[in-house]
Formats: structure tokens, sequence, C-alpha cells
């Protein structure tokens, strides 16, 4: 076979594992800490802001809000920690272990006439939905460079990459907005899958010694 036949279904199969939609959300359990999954991965918020917290609203809707059905294919879950703003104290969530991909679902930040902020210090967020709430209304929150924005916004985004923290501020105040994290949730990938991503790095295997003969 073309080595780069190989290398393709290979990659084709790896792509199919690697990739989950469903995310495990953090489900507060203080002002500053949380768990997410089973396994399970633990979370410490520190900032100045930390003081409120609920594990039971907002109620995260409608769905599309915060779900692409994609990148992310289900609303978060497992409450909020709110934030008031108007410092430069950094806020920090941190994991008990290095995560891929984390998301931050971002809620009513903002309000109209006051558009707050979150900061995000060596982090960069990247879109993924937005849209009004349940509660409030709004529309989608803004994405520019390292920076979130929202007038009444709402919505979540993805830091690719590896990450054992993620920190911020939020420079301006307003009466209340809140976030929640999570991260992809681990898949079994089936057993044809697997067979499949075998057979592709044999074919590699194969491919390469015969082109370097």
């Amino acid at each position: 076979m073309n080595f780069k036949l190989a290398l393709a279904a290979a990659g084709l199969a790896a792509s199919s594992l690697a990739h989950s939609a469903t995310i495990d959300w953090n489900q507060w359990t203080s002002n500053a800490t949380g768990t997410i999954g089973s396994g399970p991965v633990t979370i410490t918020f520190t900032g100045q802001n930390g003081s409120g917290w609920s594990n039971s609203y907002p109620s995260y809707g409608p769905s599309g809000t915060w779900a692409d059905g994609s990148v992310v294919a289900n609303a978060p879950t497992g409450g909020i920690v709110l934030l008031s703003g108007g410092n430069q104290a950094v806020n920090t969530i941190t994991f008990s272990q290095a995560v891929t991909n984390p998301v931050f679902a971002i809620w009513s930040l903002g309000q109209g006439g006051i558009n707050a902020s979150f900061d995000f210090i060596g982090a960069t967020p990247v879109f993924v939905a937005g849209g009004p709430s349940n509660e409030y209304a709004g529309q989608p929150i803004t994405v520019s460079g390292n920076n979130v924005y929202g007038s009444e916004g709402n919505g979540t985004v993805e830091f690719v990459g590896t990450y054992t923290s993620i920190s911020w501020t939020n420079p301006t105040y307003e009466y209340w907005y809140g976030f929640n994290v999570g991260i992809a949730a681990v898949a079994v990938p089936e057993p044809g899958s697997v067979g499949l991503l075998l057979a592709g790095l044999t074919l590699v295997g194969l491919a390469r010694r015969r082109h370097h003969k």
C-alpha cells in the first residue's frame, strides 16, 4: 500500500477515537471546589470574587446557547461561581491533573450599558456557542484575542491545548455574572474502531519498511 494512503488510514482511525463532543461539567460543592466526571478530576477556584456559588442555578438553557452540537454536545450542569469584577484580582481554576481542551461556560456577563469581560492570562479562548439565557435573555458573548466580552452575554469558549490551570481577571464591575468549566468525557472505543486503528498503524509500519528498502 502507498505510504501516504496508509498514514491517512491510520490518521482517520485515530481521529475517530480521539474526538468526543460530550462534556463532563464540573459539579460545584462549594465556592472554591468541585469535581468533574467519575475519575474524578477535582478543581479548585481561588480569587477575590469567589464568595457566591450555586450547584443548581442557572438552568443553562436554551441548550443551543452553550452547546454547538460539535465541539460541545451538551449544555452545562453543576451550577456556577458568582463573580462581580471591578478590580485586577487574578482568579484561577486549578485542575488536579492536566486536562485537554477544557471549556468555559459563561453566564450573564455584563448588562445593558455595561460591557464586562473575562481577560484571560496566557490562554486564548475560542468561541464555541452563544445566545440568550432563559433567565435574562441577552446575546452571545464576544471573543477577541485573550478576552471575552458581554453585555448580558452568554456562551461557551474552548481552550485548545493541555492545561493544569487557567487564570483571568474581571476588571469591570457588574452586579454579578458567573462561569462553570468542563472537559471532554472519556469515551471507550468500540472494538471495531480499535481494530481499525491497529490495522492502520500496521499498514503504516509496513509502508515505512518498504519505503526505506
